[in-house]
């Protein structure tokens, strides 16, 4: 029997990387005279990596800014990640003895769908602020609001007689600070959703925060049942004494709103590799048609099992094309006499451990048919290991030949598909 292989077109449907590249940003637009608002691109890629097959992840891909820019070795160690905005705060008013600075973030998770432009199928991305930074400057220097030079000028400006390195409670400290006689930059990490407060010991005329530092973690979707392809989805923060993101009563920001436009890539690999002369299979009994002529016994199967390499990261279906189309699957023809039938032929499949079946279950001779099965699922990403296709004549159909195909070979092709193409 022969064993057709793909032509070119199928091959490019089961192997290689299945994944689309490039940049897509969900950007809104603005009006005119609508609130001023800032976007951000948040980037995470999925491709399966052979030195590492348990590690089903996105990795970010957004460049840092900020305080992971300067701290970085920090922010690895804790899966976090900061971007740094030109969103700046002014005070409306003079900021007097006892007014409150507050910091808030929105530090609880928040859910957002993310949808594949071209599937339409949707997951769902996880997100939290973790920590909040600026830097700000005051009207006058320190030593002429308080009469002390910095650093200690710094520390008295404030009833909590440090400096903003110092994070209140509930926030904590990062050890970020730089400071100058009219400017102070601070880091704060902020492990729950509620008020870090700075009260002021002084009066200060004036002061703004001139740029938005913020960190954030990701809880994303596995990707293993992802298809391939572009994810995108939004979600929007609003800016201001009374928002999401808060720099204190008196302080207004020039952009009232932020939205984090994600991206997700994920790139799958599914590959085949059949071993040299593997597109050729022969039927035989076991021990071969010898065993049986020298024994004088009837077989009652033929059969042979091929041997393939499978690389996949991705769920995906298989299926048959018959040459010889026959109740229940694929048949062999002789091809002298012109007969259209021979035997049905029915093919199974053993894949590698880490494939499972659509209940679960290890996929040992799963049947195959011409219409697609159920999507076989990694647990991790297999990298060429072994699989087993079986072909095999039955007991009736083995006793036909028998009788009636002597010295008459039958062939046949079918061929294989596996297809990532899977809702």
């Amino acid at each position: 029997m022969n064993v057709r292989w793909p032509d070119r077109q199928t091959v490019k449907k089961i192997s290689g990387v299945l994944g689309v590249l490039g940049v897509l940003g969900v950007l809104v637009g603005l009006g005119v005279g609508e609130a001023h608002a800032v976007n951000q691109e948040i980037r995470a890629l999925f491709q399966p990596d052979p030195a590492q097959p348990g590690k089903n992840l996105f990795v970010n891909q957004t460049p840092n800014g900020g305080y992971c820019a300067t701290f970085p070795e920090r922010c690895a160690a804790t899966n976090m990640f900061s971007i740094e905005l030109p969103v700046r705060h002014d005070s409306i008013r003079p900021i007097l003895p006892g007014d409150d600075l507050s910091v808030k973030v929105p530090a609880d998770w928040r859910r957002l769908t993310v949808t594949n432009t071209e599937t339409q199928q949707s997951e769902i991305v996880e997100v939290r602020i973790t920590g909040l930074g600026s830097e700000f400057y005051l009207s006058n220097t320190v030593e002429e609001l308080t009469g002390v030079a910095q650093p200690t000028g710094h520390d008295i400006l404030w009833t909590s007689q440090t400096g903003w390195l110092y994070a209140p409670a509930p926030c904590g400290g990062s050890g970020l600070a730089n400071y100058t006689s009219r400017s102070y930059r601070f880091f704060w990490h902020t492990p729950v959703q509620a008020s870090c407060t700075k009260t002021a010991a002084f009066r200060i005329p004036s002061m703004y925060f001139n740029k938005l530092d913020f960190a954030y973690e990701l809880r994303t979707p596995n990707p293993l049942g992802m298809s391939s392809g572009l994810y995108t989805g939004s979600i929007t923060y609003s800016i201001g004494p009374t928002g999401d993101f808060q720099l204190g009563a008196m302080m207004e920001p020039d952009d009232g709103n932020l939205t984090l436009d994600f991206v997700l890539d994920v790139q799958h690999t599914l590959k085949v590799d059949i071993p040299p002369g593997g597109n050729h299979v022969v039927l035989e009994p076991s021990g071969g048609w010898q065993h049986w002529l020298d024994s004088g016994r009837k077989p009652e199967r033929l059969y042979r099992d091929q041997t393939f390499l499978l690389s996949s990261s991705s769920k995906f279906s298989m299926k048959l094309e018959c040459g010889i189309v026959v109740e229940g699957g694929c048949a062999i023809a002789s091809s002298e006499s012109g007969s259209r039938y021979g035997g049905r032929v029915d093919v199974s499949v053993s894949l590698p451990n880490g494939l499972t079946d659509s209940v679960g279950q290890p996929v040992k001779r799963f049947k195959l048919g011409r219409e697609p099965s159920a999507p076989f699922h990694p647990g991790i990403y297999v990298d060429r290991k072994p699989g087993t296709l079986h072909f095999e004549v039955g007991p009736q159909a083995t006793n036909w030949f028998l009788i009636n195909a002597q010295h008459s070979p039958f062939a046949g092709n079918i061929t294989m598909i596996w297809d990532s193409e899977v809702d």
